[in-house]
């Protein structure tokens, strides 16, 4: 599960969503939670920065409430599940971020972990997204989800599941509409544990309300 991360605009990166990303956000979001609006780029507007609030809300939804949105979806069920698989068709998008939040559970309480490239670059998550129309008033709601895959050997030991992080070249055939299903669920695999690192951080970050540095300082 992936239930908050982090996106500053000041963090490298090297990918062409890095730059884009520099030009578009102003503000960091130390503490991204769900239902915020957060930047993401879609398989129709590549070269732009978008607004999407995080957990899917499928088109087909009676109203705003009628169901529990989705923040996750698993790589290994979503051909299974008919939203997720048409989403992955033609509705696939990049999240940007800078590291993610899990936490390991212990004798004294849950710690959370902030987790991280080595080099502390900007990276994207894969992801799905939807448009969502309330038909009595007309609004337009855009929403996405962010896929997960089992945990690798630096994340296990926290817990069972990552989030799937793109490098830039999966990022580019992630958004590739010609790309195949065999070809694109291939790319949803436990990012190389050699390549992150991670460190506990306070307890700021259990509050979607402090988005504050602090919350992602090393304990």
């Amino acid at each position: 599960m992936c239930g908050r991360y982090s996106v500053i605009p000041k963090a490298k990166g090297n990918s062409r969503v890095a730059s884009l990303l520099e030009k578009s956000l102003k503000e960091g979001h130390y503490n991204a939670a769900p239902s915020q609006n957060l930047p993401v780029v879609t398989i129709d507007k590549p070269d732009t920065i978008q607004f999407f609030s995080w957990g899917l809300q499928p088109f087909w939804a009676k109203d705003s409430k009628s169901i529990k949105r989705s923040i996750n979806a698993r790589a290994e069920t979503l051909t299974e599940k008919p939203s997720f698989r048409n989403l992955l068709k033609s509705k696939r998008c990049l999240v940007p971020a800078d590291s993610f939040f899990e936490w390991e559970a212990t004798s004294h309480g849950k710690v959370p972990h902030r987790i991280l490239l080595k080099n502390e670059e900007l990276f994207s998550f894969a992801g799905l997204w939807d448009e969502w129309v309330d038909k009595s008033s007309g609004e337009v709601l855009h929403t996405y989800t962010i896929i997960t895959t089992d945990a690798n050997d630096l994340v296990k030991p926290i817990h069972d599941r990552m989030p799937v992080i793109l490098s830039p070249e999966a990022e580019k055939l992630w958004l590739d509409e010609h790309e195949s299903q065999e070809d694109l669920l291939s790319l949803l695999k436990p990012y190389d544990a050699d390549k992150m690192k991670e460190y506990p951080v306070s307890p700021l970050v259990n509050s979607p309300l402090n988005n504050v540095p602090e919350v992602i300082n090393s304990l």
